[in-house]
């Protein structure tokens, strides 16, 4: 999928956000709009956020800066970020069958942070994500020093958190990001 201009971005964001007015309840998409307006870095985020699948949507603001949060609102794992390990580190100690990379440069190169488990279990409260797919979320360091890292995912209507070891890889487990604007 090809990143969309400017403004068929903002209309695809102005659609999105209008139509889940659960998702951020108090908030203007005109204020919202005129921050992304002066915001080229956070747009181009929020363009590859949307390339990749994720469906990116307003889920709040941050106290104090007044930021409004975008994350991934697509209903399974963004397709576009699937089939990665968690981090460098677990790509170099594959030996064979390497993915085409990792969950924490991925998210780096993009302009998301990962989400926390705290933060995953936050958005699923907004709706019911990943009921067929997972995602990696940030993973503690004491768990990552132990070669293991943190999924999550939505079933039987609770909210699952699992461990894997950081370099394993699958077609139905990509990550979800979040960016303030």
């Amino acid at each position: 999928m090809e990143t969309m201009e400017p403004d068929d971005l903002l209309k695809t964001l102005a659609r999105r956000f209008a139509g889940n007015p659960r998702r951020h309840p108090g908030i203007e998409w005109t204020a919202v709009e005129a921050r992304l307006r002066g915001n080229p870095g956070a747009l181009r985020t929020l363009g590859e956020m949307e390339r990749t699948g994720g469906e990116p949507d307003v889920i709040g603001r941050e106290e104090g800066s007044g930021s409004y949060i975008f994350c991934d609102c697509s209903p399974e794992s963004p397709a576009g970020r699937r089939s990665l390990c968690y981090d460098r580190e677990a790509l170099d100690a594959r030996k064979a069958n390497k993915p085409e990379g990792s969950v924490v440069e991925a998210a780096a190169a993009m302009g998301v942070e990962l989400l926390t488990e705290e933060q995953y279990r936050d958005l699923q409260k907004l709706g019911d994500f990943d009921t067929k797919t997972s995602s990696w979320v940030r993973t503690p360091a004491d768990v990552r020093s132990l070669g293991g890292a943190l999924f999550c995912d939505r079933r039987y209507g609770r909210v699952f958190v699992y461990h894997n070891g950081a370099d394993s890889y699958y077609s139905a487990r990509g990550f979800r990001g979040r960016v303030k604007v």
